[in-house]
């Protein structure tokens, strides 16, 4: 009896770590998700919702335990995503965007934040890039009025 109770704890034992570490490995993949979110809104022009999905990034970074993220690097995304939470104005949230775009651009250049190609897009018109997963341009600067100004510049794997 003894034995299978231990049996069971170290089953039980084995596959909450094996969970615990599946959590840590899947939090760069959380921030780049919560980043695209960001994205996505001011591609749809909805300041509203790109504040509160900044607001969403800011809490899944000091959420994490990133051990690739450099303490300065977590503050400059910190602070950048924080602006675009705390304004209401689309224009400035997209200026913020291209100040946290290139942070996180150098990121997933030095660390893995995705077992998915992440795709690097420029737009021209604002001299800023962005990430993307789809190689589509919906562009984030200047949304519906300029829906595809950009190109793919780089594939990041």
């Amino acid at each position: 009896m003894k034995k299978i109770f231990f049996m069971i704890a170290l089953i039980t034992a084995i596959f909450t770590q094996s969970g615990f570490a599946q959590q840590k490995n899947d939090q760069p993949a959380a921030l780049l998700l919560s980043y695209y979110s960001i994205k996505d809104a001011l591609i749809a022009d909805n300041a509203k919702l790109a504040a509160v999905k900044a607001a969403e990034f800011v809490k899944t970074l000091n959420g994490g335990d990133y051990k690739t993220i450099d303490a300065a690097q977590q503050k400059t995304l910190t602070e950048n995503a924080g602006k675009i939470a705390a304004s209401n104005e689309l224009k400035s949230q997209r200026d913020y965007f291209a100040v946290l775009s290139t942070h996180i651009i150098a990121l997933a250049k030095t660390s893995r934040l995705s077992a998915e190609p992440v795709y690097e897009l420029y737009c021209p018109m604002k001299k800023s890039s962005w990430l993307s997963n789809k190689q589509a341009i919906r562009n984030p600067y200047f949304g519906s009025s300029m829906l595809t100004c950009g190109k793919v510049s780089e594939t990041i794997k």
